[in-house]
Order: C-alpha cells, then sequence, then structure tokens
C-alpha cells in the first residue's frame, strides 16, 4: 500500500482517469459473471438430462473472454492502486483517496457517478461514515498565502 497523501484538488484532477479504470473493471466483473451463469446454465442442463450435446468451440471462446475479463479486471485495479487510491468496493465504483488533514490521515471517499469528491472519512470508518467535505479538508495540503 503506498504512502501517498491527496490534496482534494489533486483527487479531483485524478478523477477521469480512475473513472475510466474503474468503469474497465466494473465491466470486466459483469462479463465474468455473465460467464458464470452462462457455464452454471448448461452444467445444471447436462446434469439434468443425464448428459448432452454442447458447443466446445463456443464455450472455449466464453472461457477465454472470461480469462481476458480478469486479466483486464486485475490490470485496471492494480493502476488505480500504483498511484495510491484505494479500491473500496468494485461492484459500486467505491473509490478512497488518503489526505492529511492538521496531520492525521483521512479518507476522501468518491463513489461512481458522483460529479466531484463530496464526503471523506476517517480510516477506521467505511462508506456508512461518509461525511460531506468542510472548509477544513478543501483547504488541507494547500499552501497559505501571505
Amino acid at each position: 500500500m503506498s504512502d501517498r497523501t491527496f490534496t482534494l484538488d489533486e483527487a479531483h484532477t485524478l478523477l477521469p482517469v480512475l473513472e475510466s479504470l474503474l468503469k474497465q473493471g466494473i465491466q470486466g466483473k459483469k462479463l465474468i459473471e455473465e460467464v458464470d451463469a452462462e457455464l452454471q446454465e448448461v452444467t445444471h442442463r447436462i446434469f439434468l438430462n443425464g448428459g448432452t450435446l454442447v458447443n466446445v468451440v463456443h464455450l472455449a471462446r466464453r472461457k477465454a473472454e472470461r480469462e481476458r475479463a480478469i486479466q483486464r479486471i486485475k490490470d485496471a485495479i492494480a493502476e488505480i492502486d500504483s498511484t495510491g487510491v484505494q479500491v473500496k468496493d468494485l461492484d459500486v465504483g467505491l473509490l478512497d483517496f488518503p489526505c492529511k488533514v492538521e496531520g492525521e490521515i483521512i479518507l476522501l471517499c468518491w463513489k461512481l457517478g458522483e460529479p466531484k469528491i463530496g464526503h471523506w472519512h476517517n480510516t477506521t470508518e467505511g462508506f456508512a461514515g461518509r461525511k460531506p467535505i468542510d472548509e477544513r479538508i478543501a483547504r488541507a495540503g494547500k499552501k497559505k498565502r501571505i
């Protein structure tokens, strides 16, 4: 895990790239779920019928698609992780950005579909503990003007 921290502005700057990577991961996960459901249905049909003809070429292609999707997910998550941002939930598209505020590490919290980062929580709380960004957090990491 990275020790990098972000200001609110830095986190906002990264959002477009991270959103794209997150969507790749989510699409890959959906494809895996589709293929798994298809394979489960075929297995069930074989079991109920005591055997059946199976389009082996089609199933092999679907399994290959599944493997490629797994790699895309791993790559997308690794790329997000390499920035120092934490993927908290791929199903809903939840990201946390470590941020130093008055000497304490908090997590700026963003969910796919939100227009900007508008919430935060401390490191012991999760999504349920989100609070709105306040002025203290918005100012964190900015240089003071003289």
